[in-house]
């Protein structure tokens, strides 16, 4: 994108990256993604890429001279650094629960869903390039079981900290949209229909539309 206002250093699949995408929708900052920079590309892991993320992860938003890593930390900084819509409460409380709600995204759902479960479906290690499906059905129990406390956590309510859109709606949101789209999504998702309904409305929302779209060469 010309003269977008910030670059996220990472790939459109990444559900970090698109977490850090849809921020920036809500927030109407325009943005660049990718591993091109400044005309170069930027190789994961490589010396250039440390330089930026001394862990060697992603993603890392560069804004001018400046560049942050860690997702939720983007996030807030771009709530902060720009106009728009805002994506966390006031209250000392309220804004204290979303970034408790960020950090489980963050660590434990992001660890059980993505790293156990979905990445087994998207980068297959099996035999001839196979979904190793023991490890699918070792991890699906401790999955189900976190689709159900969200599902108690979002109660009637219509986002996951309550009646306000905030950076946990932006963390979970790509996880569960990938989850979804999994053969195995309808039997995840039926005993969780708030979750289920959920899922669908983050994807009608304008945010949705733009950045949970499928990949190239997918459904």
């Amino acid at each position: 994108m010309m003269n977008a206002q910030v670059h996220i250093l990472g790939p459109q699949f990444s559900t970090f990256v698109r977490s850090v995408m849809l921020c920036c929708e809500e927030k109407g900052i325009t943005y660049s993604y990718g591993f091109s920079l400044e005309g170069s590309t930027i190789e994961m892991k490589s010396k250039e890429h440390l330089a930026l993320h001394p862990f060697g992860k992603i993603p890392v938003l560069l804004h001018g001279e400046r560049k942050l890593y860690e997702t939720a930390t983007i996030c807030r900084y771009l709530d902060a650094e720009f106009d728009g819509p805002v994506l966390q409460p006031e209250d000392s409380y309220d804004r204290a629960l979303v970034d408790q709600w960020c950090a489980a995204i963050s660590l434990y759902i992001d660890q059980a869903i993505v790293r156990e479960y979905l990445l087994e479906f998207a980068f297959p290690k099996g035999e001839n390039g196979s979904v190793r499906m023991d490890k699918v059905s070792a991890a699906q129990p401790y999955v189900k079981e976190l689709l159900q406390m969200l599902e108690v956590k979002i109660g009637g309510a219509p986002f996951i900290c309550g009646e306000q859109y905030s950076i946990a709606d932006a963390l979970v949101t790509p996880m569960l949209d990938y989850l979804a789209n999994l053969p195995q999504g309808d039997e995840l998702l039926e005993p969780n229909p708030l979750i289920a309904d959920y899922v669908e409305r983050m994807r009608k929302r304008e945010s949705g539309l733009k950045v949970l779209r499928p990949l190239a060469g997918k459904k």
